[in-house]
Parts: C-alpha cells; structure tokens; sequence
C-alpha cells in the first residue's frame, strides 16, 4: 500500500498536448501509469497519445472517472489550472511547473481551504509508487518496491538517495517531491502524517535544504508525536552564502534560523537520525533498521 496513490489511480494531465506534457505523460503511460484524459482548452474532442483531450478538468472527470491530476502548464496559466482542478474536486493534484507566481499560490492557496483536494507542489518531481503509479517528472530506473517512504524538497537528490536505498537492499513504498517553492500544497508534516499511518511504510526519509520551516514544523511535529518509525533526514546547504539564492527553486536563507545548523539540530532533538552527508543517506537508514532490530 502507498500513500496518495494506489492501482487505482487514474490520471488526467493538464497541459498535455505541449511539448513537456507530452514527453512526461508518455513516459508515465509506459510506467503504467493509468493516463485517462488530457486536458487543454479549445483541444476537446481530439486525442492525444491515443488518450482524449477535454476543454475542462470537469468534463475529463466525468466522463473517465479521473481522479487524480499531472499540472505542466506554463507558469502564467498554471495558478488558474490548479483553482480549476480545485473547483472541480479533484482528490490529487500534482503540479511540476515551475516559477509559478506567488501571488496566484496564495490565491490557489485559499482555495485549497476546506476542499477535497491535496495539493503536490508547484516546484515538484511528482510522486512515485514503484510499480504502481508515477505522476510528474521523478526518475523512476533505480526505484524499488518496499518499506521506505520518501519525502524531498530536492528533485536531483531524490534521484540520489532513491539509488542509495535501493542499493543497499531497501525498496520505496512512497517517493513525494513536495516542492521548493516558497507557497505550496502538502508539506513535510502532511506527508509524515499519512506514511506514519501506511503499514507498507516502515522507515521514513526527509531531504530538507536552507530556506523555509519546512524541517523545523516537522522537528515539532516528531518531537510532539513521538518516533514509531525511524526517520533519518539529510539537510543541504551548509556552504550556501547567506540571502543569496541557490539554484531555481528560491531556496534561500533569508533570516539566521533558516541555515541549515538550526533544522539539523531541530531534527536531533526530536531524535531524528542526520545523515553526515548526501551519499550515507542510504547506509545511515540501513543502520537505523539495523539498531532497531538489536
């Protein structure tokens, strides 16, 4: 059992019939992912991929019980995209676009309040149940099925550590990119909450970076609730120079408390195990089991 997703899924992807759209949902449709519909305004009633494109996340829902959403329109259109998945109740929302403005996500995040949708993203690689459903851009050759749930601010990283854990004999029940952006859906806590209650899911990792509250609201939530499974976290960005931006994802220490020291030693006391570095992250799991066995 995954988290978000199941056999079950079935995908429509706004923005299919561009060029990103169409090179992602294909690679998701040879995964296996369930791809019902594609939606993109003044394109209803043609096909794309062998697949039916709509005017509206409506009319695709209703007329091919999708039920969850692959976002790769363009950043200017993107925040209307979302508030239309949103009105329209779809369960799952996944948005890869980037540089989405941040004034069109306080608006979708306003929308989101009191919906039945969750949101992933903007900023995200997706989400990944190996050998069950890929929704997004994540890189799916060196997954594995099994008892790590994933949860990453960092897409080239989750690539990374994905590998690792493999590597080391530990399979992934759940992989989710929750976005760099500054305002976004679902977050560290969020995901911590629902792989705490999967069963598949026996182990957790967090990749955090500088910038945000992310790794400090879920050191609080830890702390608060208390570890029933091991949690190991790595959080990048020491060498970063202050308030100034790293890579395309705004990550970015703006206030002292956001560098990457505060987090780690937020994450320690609520007995989370650090990584020392991004290539020990999947030895530092395959310890973690290897302590709570002893």
């Amino acid at each position: 059992m995954a988290i978000l997703v199941d056999q079950n899924t079935r995908v429509l992807c706004q923005g299919m019939t561009g060029w990103a759209g169409t090179y992602h949902t294909n690679r998701m449709m040879q995964y296996g992912t369930k791809v019902v519909a594609g939606v993109t305004p003044g394109k209803g009633g043609k096909s794309h991929l062998d697949v039916p494109v709509f005017n509206t996340v409506a009319d695709a829902m209703r007329e091919t019980g999708a039920n969850a959403s692959a976002v790769f329109v363009p950043p200017a259109h993107a925040g209307a995209a979302m508030l239309e998945a949103i009105e329209a109740q779809m369960p799952l929302v996944v948005v890869v676009t980037e540089r989405v403005p941040e004034l069109d996500m306080i608006r979708v995040r306003e929308a989101l309040v009191g919906s039945r949708t969750r949101l992933i993203g903007p900023n995200s690689q997706g989400l990944l149940a190996p050998d069950v459903c890929q929704i997004g851009v994540m890189a799916t050759d060196r997954s594995k099925r099994g008892h790590i749930g994933v949860i990453s601010r960092s897409a080239s990283l989750t690539s990374e550590i994905v590998s690792q854990l493999s590597g080391v004999g530990l399979g992934q029940s759940t992989t989710v990119g929750i976005g760099a952006d500054p305002v976004h859906g679902i977050g560290f806590v969020d995901c911590l909450k629902l792989m705490f209650a999967d069963p598949q899911t026996e182990g957790i990792v967090l990749i955090g970076e500088i910038g945000g509250t992310e790794e400090y609201e879920a050191a609080r939530y830890l702390k608060d609730k208390g570890l029933t499974k091991p949690v190991v976290a790595l959080v990048v960005g020491r060498g970063a120079p202050p308030q100034r931006r790293m890579g395309h994802a705004g990550a970015f220490a703006v206030h002292a408390d956001e560098d990457v020291e505060g987090k780690i030693a937020a994450l320690r006391e609520a007995r989370v195990e650090i990584a020392p570095s991004a290539h020990l992250v999947g030895a530092t799991m395959r310890d973690a089991f290897k302590k709570r066995a002893a």
